[in-house]
């Protein structure tokens, strides 16, 4: 068989999940500090791009948005780095397997949750002092296509800020329901072109169809307040962080431990 089977996988999460937990403190931050910055590249070719399809109508202009986004998941699965939103699937299969204690896990999505959001504000940083600097007149610059991506940025910030706190936390479930299903399928695939295409549909789907990735939005949402001085009413860190950031993760670690790992490993490797 040319990939391996639902019962492998599951056996293949949980040993992959162990082996997370056994990385050194520096290797999980570092690795995470990466992965945040790979999904930051994700966002900010998405942006790019998405800044300048808009003629082609909001459905077909969201598919493109999430066919370029899926590149952020490849850096991390191939390229290997330590993503929150895949840890929540791995880690909580790995726990409930009684391979790994609860309070390590958590311990686990604190540390590479810091460090994602390390690497996407990074990413930022970068982005922002090289393409939005401030010209000898006064004026900013405003990147390869000139005020639109700057303005597609300040609109995607702008939108997730303004979600209510409960929409934010059931898209952020059905986002972290088709991630972990994007890195369970690159787990099924046998090669690097069966892992490509495993991380690009469920991560366009989820992209497209405009639900929330804590990870994504470290670095969505600060490219906005960057953008808009901090002075914008609602885009802002306090109300980012209180009402985005924390119901988007919070969704999140339902929608890939529960709907991913824990549905899975009940049909497959919980014990009769």
């Amino acid at each position: 068989m040319g990939f391996f089977s639902p019962l492998e996988v599951a056996g293949n999460a949980c040993n992959a999940g162990h082996n997370k937990m056994s990385l050194s403190l520096d290797r999980i931050i570092i690795l995470g500090i990466l992965a945040g910055a790979y999904i930051g590249f994700g966002a900010n070719l998405a942006t790019v791009v998405g800044s300048d399809v808009g003629q082609l109508g909001a459905g077909v202009g969201q598919f493109i948005f999430g066919a370029v986004f899926s590149v952020g998941l490849m850096l991390v699965v191939i390229g290997g780095a330590e993503l929150f939103t895949g840890n929540n699937m791995f880690l909580t299969i790995c726990a409930l397997e009684g391979r790994v204690s609860w309070l390590k896990v958590f311990y686990h999505w604190g540390v590479v949750w810091a460090a994602n959001f390390a690497g996407a504000y990074l990413l930022v940083y970068l982005v922002f002092h090289g393409f939005y600097f401030t010209l000898p007149d006064g004026g900013m610059a405003s990147g390869l296509l000139g005020g639109a991506v700057m303005k597609k940025a300040i609109g995607i910030a702008t939108l997730k800020c303004n979600l209510p706190w409960f929409a934010a936390f059931c898209r952020a479930i059905l986002c972290n329901w088709l991630v972990c299903l994007a890195v369970w399928l690159a787990l099924a695939a046998k090669d690097v072109i069966g892992k490509i295409f495993a991380c690009f549909f469920p991560i366009m789907a989820f992209v497209a169809s405009g639900f929330e990735h804590s990870v994504a939005n470290m670095f969505f949402v600060p490219m906005g307040i960057f953008l808009t001085g901090g002075a914008d009413p609602v885009v802002n860190w306090g109300n980012f962080l209180i009402n985005n950031l924390v119901p988007v993760t919070l969704g999140n670690i339902i929608g890939g431990g529960i709907f991913v790992a824990g549905f899975y490993w009940w049909s497959y490797l919980r014990v009769k």
